[in-house]
This record gives C-alpha cells, structure tokens and sequence, in this order.
C-alpha cells in the first residue's frame, strides 16, 4: 500500500512538472531572445546567426538579437552561454570548434560541451577551403607540400580558432611538412593577415573565402572535404593529393542545460522549419553550406560522437593540447 502510494505521488508530481514546462511553452517566447555568437562579426557563424537571428524574429513574433562574444577560440562566449539562464531566452550558435574541438585542444575548459547544454539542431554543414597567398610560388597541393618541404618552419599559416588550427596541424602531419600557426581573434583579422602577406596559407570557410577567391586576392588550392564540392567542381580536393585527408565544419543551436524539453522541442521545430525556407537554404547553399535540419537527438549523438573523434585524431598527429 505504502509503495503504491509513494508511485502514484511520484505520477501526479511528474504530471504538474509536465504541465508546467508545456504551459512555459505555449507561453514561450514572451520577451527578446539573445542569440550569443562566440566569434567576432565577420566570420561564417556571425552571417548563419544573423541570418537565423532575423528569420526567428519574423517567426516568433519577437526580437532576436546577436550577441557576439568572441575571444580566446570562442571560449568565453561558450561558457557565457553555458552559464545563462536556462530559460529559453539565451541560445548559443554552436560552433564545431566550441562544442566537438575545443575539449581537444585545451587541457582545461570553463564549460563541458556533454553536461552544460542541451542540443537544438545542427543547421549546417561544409567543407573548407584551403587558401593561400597568390605571391607564393604554388599553385596546387602537391606544389605547396614540395615548398613547404624546401623551406620548413617558414610558411605561417593563420587560425581563427580551434576548427583551422586542428586542420593546417592535420594537413602538416599527413603531408610530413611544417608550417608555423599565427593565431588571431577571428576570421575577419586571419583574411586581413592573408591579403597583407603577413600569414602565407588560411583554412578558411567558403561563407567568407569565395569572393576573395574569385577575385584573385586568394589562390584556391583545394577543397577538404573527400567529395568535390557541387559549388566548385572544377576545385580539387586536398584528399585527392593526401589520400583520407578532411576537415569540414558544422554549425548547430544548443541551450543552457536544464533548459525546459518543450521549449527546446518549440526552437528545434521552429528552426528546422527555417532551415527548409528556400531564402534561407539558396542562401547557405549558395556559400558552400549543406543545410541539415537535424532533430535534438541526432544534435546531441553527433556531439557525443564527434568529442571523442577529435581526442582521437589529436593524440594521433601529436598535437599538444594548450
């Protein structure tokens, strides 16, 4: 008797919390929500939150603004977000390098990308590209690794967090070559490096590298995904000169942990609903992007997932985490 009473507290307990957290949602969102973005402006993720920014404010019927947060690889801005209220009214444009890369590169982290947030949706994914200098005296992959073999330790290349750091030491390992990294703040301050000459090669997001290579300020030496992209199918991938080379890149929407489930089931169906708008597609697509559109579970099983592969692959090129 006593247990049976115990279950069914348990029941009516469990039913008013749930009651509770779908009232929140249907009454959700009631004031502007903050999108932080753990770059600076200028950089592929401030375009993708801006863009969502507005398509969610047209939506949902209120503001949506962009808070840019960028410093130290986006780890100031991840930690701000993983300590927000969990309440619906702070998300994060998760980045790769914040949420998979970074517990790879760094000893020590202020935030744990598996306990501190709760998955939204992945909304992009694509594939780099590998630029470089047009003063350099290369003009494919394989011309690139022979001078870089000619001169080690004299090449720089630029990283703008930890996506193209862990890439250009990937492509370093695996071409047995030694370019030296030159970090900064963010993609816009990397491109200005490369364009003045100060850094010679950049792994850079087609959302920012393609105009400046269809300009000439950049020479395209090829693509890091394993499949030449539909967008430039005359480019070359790296992986054709350097055989299971790849280094794509993805961007995704995450919470504040404890944040209510039928609040994050109401931003998940609301964004893979934007993500299916053909403005918004043509306009990601048309930079490089595949947009996904995926559920909060396969968010959280790609993360979980993707954790472990980077500790993985650090460890195999010898990467010393900072």
């Amino acid at each position: 008797m006593q247990r049976t009473a115990c279950l069914l507290l348990l029941f009516i307990l469990s039913s008013i919390v749930s009651n509770a957290g779908a009232a929140e949602a249907d009454n959700y969102p009631n004031r502007p929500i903050r999108i932080i973005d753990v770059f600076v402006p200028g950089g592929p993720s401030d375009i993708i939150s801006r863009l969502l920014a507005q398509k969610l404010t047209e939506s949902l019927g209120q503001q949506v603004i962009v808070e840019n947060r960028g410093s130290a690889g986006g780890i100031v801005g991840a930690e701000a977000a993983a300590k927000a209220a969990p309440d619906g009214y702070t998300i994060m444009l998760a980045p790769q390098a914040a949420v998979t890369i970074n517990p790879a590169v760094y000893k020590k982290l202020p935030y744990d990308p598996l306990r501190d947030y709760e998955p939204i949706t992945q909304i992009t994914s694509g594939a780099y590209m590998m630029v470089i200098h047009p003063s350099l005296p290369a003009k494919t992959v394989s011309e690139f690794i022979a001078l870089a073999k000619r001169r080690p330790g004299e090449i720089n290349y630029a990283s703008s967090g930890a996506n193209n750091l862990l890439a250009m030491e990937q492509f370093n390992f695996m071409a047995g070559v030694k370019t030296v990294n030159i970090p900064y703040k963010g993609t816009g301050q990397a491109v200005q490096a490369l364009l003045s000459g100060e850094v010679q090669v950049f792994v850079i997001s087609p959302i920012v590298g393609m105009n400046l290579v269809k300009s000439g300020k950049m020479l395209l030496l090829g693509m890091t995904g394993l499949k030449r992209s539909p967008l430039l199918p005359d480019a070359p991938t790296v992986a054709e000169t350097l055989p299971g080379f790849e280094s794509v890149v993805w961007h995704g929407v995450v919470a504040p942990a404890k944040t209510p489930q039928p609040i994050i089931n109401k931003l998940a169906q609301e964004i893979i609903r934007i993500s299916k708008l053909p403005e918004f597609k043509d306009r990601l697509s048309s930079q490089g992007l595949d947009v996904i559109g995926s559920t909060p579970e396969e968010f959280a099983t790609l993360i979980r997932n993707e954790v472990g592969v980077f500790q993985k692959l650090v460890k195999q090129i010898g990467y010393q985490p900072q």
